[in-house]
């Protein structure tokens, strides 16, 4: 895995910040490769939230918290919460190939 053990925990806790306790994050993509360099850092996060305006919220508050503690990073994510009505393949892949921080 291509994160910094610093980098995990600023992810992690950025993560319980703005999308609960109950959040769980998974790393996936090119930053799972150890041989592979550079790429976004795309992350799947869990969350019990059901409301999408407070996740939206969340969302940007997360990438916020993250840019300032990290420097500017290239940050995907894909969001699951209770009730969300569509699952693209990539979800699927994300949780099969990914690394749980």
């Amino acid at each position: 895995m291509r994160l910094t053990p610093h980098q995990q925990d600023v992810i992690r806790q950025a993560a319980r910040d703005c999308f609960g306790r109950g959040a769980s994050v998974t790393l996936f993509g090119s930053r799972t490769d150890d041989s592979a360099r550079g790429g976004d850092i795309d992350l799947l996060i869990a969350t019990d939230m059901s409301d999408v305006e407070e996740i939206v919220r969340a969302e940007i508050h997360f990438q916020v918290k993250v840019q300032q503690a990290l420097g500017e990073q290239k940050i995907d994510l894909l969001i699951d919460y209770p009730g969300r009505g569509e699952h693209p393949p990539i979800f699927e892949i994300a949780a099969r190939t990914g690394v749980r921080l």
